[in-house]
């Protein structure tokens, strides 16, 4: 049987254990100091209440220790881990591989996207190491993830959803160069400069692209793909955003968590969920209604598409339609909305991919609220605005500089859905399955019964509780009843359930008092006894391996590497162009050397494609 994880981000521990409420199985979080957003920092004491809660239902919570570590930040790493452990932690996902080396850790480690493992040779690498799960690179296709699975033992965790560094991981320099060193993404402090607005230039400094988001990539959305990532070898399927509000949170993780309890159900058997419990209420999840830059799936079929969200390297949300006139009126302005030509959309056919569409009108009319968010691009910036008085296709809001007839407009907060997401939380509960056995007897004087009632958890534990000495009912079906309704009831973490109630024709008469005070007797022996958690895998005994032979291998004078690549974006590239784009971009020769420009600094770019790669060079 192969177990499937569900792994969520989480800012904070109240993030954390919404993720675990809404289906997540496993939460990754940052302790104190030392994990890649240096903004997302957390007490000890906040991963111990997380830990205590996550594991009420076998969920794990994994610590991230995933930045470049300096030599004299060592001693305080192994302190803050060893604190981290004692709390509860059930891994630590890592970069340096010299915590390999620590005998006092103890549980398993698992090497960080930023480990930048992309090859079976790689991964091989960071699994003598000792570690025993390996996050790969979010540009895999299929093959390669399953040729990499194939070749260790290790646990495979990729990204499914959520932000996407235009770069490998561990291998950009950028946000170090453009704030001369202050700014670090290997120390947890990117500035996002692949999100900044660049020119593009020949080398006579002829302007080809002006103030675009040119190296912004869409966020990632596998939704779809779940069931080919687990025959390719994947059992842990992560969400982007440590820094994103719990509302993304709660949205992603409850819209993956049904998904993979399809291929669970669908699976005869041969899958499960990586924790236990079931969620119950909550709101119907859309992954459009938050956080997003519009989607893609990268590279999981080996072939490229539309990648960059060149004019938004922000979250625009859902396409509302094309402002047809905007007027002024006592309240501020009236916005009149039509449809609109879309750039491209995605459809998803049942059991299908993702599919990139051609152009076609909008004709759904998505219905709007007040208070509601909207976007739209002016002069290569993202303007936001809200909505005061929203009614059907118009809008009224306070003016709103370079809004205009013809703009698109984006609704990037939908009021009503994040009212729902408040208004109807997801609630998580243990399965617990009570068998009831009745006896009668008689010693001296009217005859008795005496009931064992044995509840046992979806993990394996069990509570017995007996009642002896109780008057016989004289209704035998309302007593039956009554012992099932009571009983069949919640508690605590449990939602409890009658199994079977075996009896000689004999049953207790009980009050529903009594039988509620039983229930939460069986809680609380049940709650006194640890949950039996599905095991991670360990890693193996570590190798004597150098730390320098796993380092990422950056190649000396580039800033980043990257399968992106902006000739491909723009048309201009000599291997997959299929048609000459028109303006300054017709005159483009494969040979051209093209840079970035960004406040006047000037960085050559390198096409090396018999890689199909793109390299950004150090500053010109």
């Amino acid at each position: 049987m192969k177990h499937l994880e569900l792994l969520a981000p989480a800012r904070n521990s109240d993030i954390g254990i919404a993720a675990i409420d809404c289906g997540a199985d496993a939460v990754y979080i940052a302790g104190p100091d030392f994990g890649a957003r240096k903004d997302a920092g957390n007490p000890v004491s906040e991963i111990r209440g997380l830990c205590e809660y996550a594991h009420r239902f076998g969920a794990r919570i994994f610590v991230t220790f995933n930045i470049l570590l300096r030599e004299g930040e060592m001693g305080e790493v192994h302190r803050q881990m060893l604190a981290a452990q004692d709390a509860g932690a059930d891994a630590f996902i890592i970069r340096d591989p010299r915590i390999c080396g620590w005998d006092d850790i103890r549980v398993p480690l698992h090497a960080s996207t930023q480990c930048s493992i992309r090859t079976p040779e790689r991964a091989k690498m960071f699994a003598e190491a000792g570690c025993s799960r390996l996050i790969l690179e979010r540009e895999l296709s299929l093959s390669q993830i399953r040729e990499i699975a194939s070749a260790v033992d290790c646990e495979i965790e990729c990204f499914v959803h959520g932000a996407l560094c235009v770069c490998y991981s561990g291998q950009c320099t950028m946000s170090e160069v453009l704030t001369e060193g202050s700014r670090s993404g290997d120390r947890g402090a990117c500035i996002q400069a692949c999100r900044n607005l660049y020119d593009l230039e020949d080398s006579n400094g002829h302007v080809l692209v002006r103030n675009k988001a040119l190296l912004s990539l869409k966020d990632l959305n596998l939704s779809s793909r779940l069931e080919d990532l687990v025959g390719a070898g994947v059992t842990s399927f992560k969400i982007e955003g440590r820094l994103k509000s719990a509302s993304f949170v709660r949205n992603t993780v409850r819209e993956y968590s049904l998904l993979l309890n399809q291929l669970v159900e669908a699976s005869g058997g041969a899958l499960r969920r990586a924790s236990f419990g079931s969620v119950e209420g909550g709101f119907t999840p859309d992954l459009s209604k938050t956080f997003n830059r519009g989607f893609t799936e990268l590279y999981l079929d080996g072939q490229r598409s539309s990648w960059a969200c060149l004019d938004a390297p922000k979250s625009m949300g859902e396409e509302i339609g094309v402002v047809r006139s905007v007027r002024h009126v006592p309240q501020g302005v009236e916005i009149c909305i039509g449809t609109a030509e879309a750039p491209f959309s995605y459809e998803k056919p049942s059991g299908g991919h993702l599919v990139r569409k051609t152009p076609v009108s909008r004709t759904k009319s998505i219905e709007l609220h007040n208070g509601d968010g909207f976007a739209f691009v002016s002069n290569g910036e993202i303007v936001g605005f809200r909505g005061d008085i929203c009614q059907g296709d118009r809008i009224i809001a306070k003016p709103v500089q370079g809004l205009k007839p013809g703009v698109v407009l984006w609704r990037n907060i939908s009021t009503a859905f994040e009212k729902s997401l408040d208004a109807n939380p997801c609630k998580r509960y243990m399965q617990a399955f009570i068998n009831v056995a009745v006896s009668e007897y008689s010693e001296s004087g009217p005859a008795r019964t005496s009931l064992t009632v044995t509840a046992t958890t979806e993990d394996g534990r069990q509570a017995i509780v007996n009642l002896e000495g109780c008057e016989p009912a004289r209704d035998i079906a309302r007593a039956e009843a009554m012992i099932a309704g009571q009983l069949s009831k919640h508690s605590g973490d449990y939602a409890f359930g009658v199994s079977g109630i075996k009896h000689a024709g004999t049953l207790p008469h009980l009050s529903a008092a009594v039988l509620n005070a039983l229930r939460r007797e069986l809680a609380e022996k049940l709650d006194a006894q640890p949950v039996i958690a599905i095991p991670l895998a360990q890693g193996s005994e570590a190798a004597r391996i150098d730390p320098a032979a796993l380092e990422t291998g950056r190649r000396e004078g580039e800033q980043m590497r990257s399968k992106y690549c902006i000739r491909y974006e723009l048309g201009i590239c000599p291997v997959h162009r299929s048609s000459a784009p028109g303006g300054p971009l017709a005159s483009v020769k494969p040979s051209d050397r093209l840079y970035l420009v960004n406040n006047g600094r000037r960085f050559p770019l390198l096409f090396d494609c018999k890689a199909c790669e793109m390299a950004v060079l150090k500053e010109f």
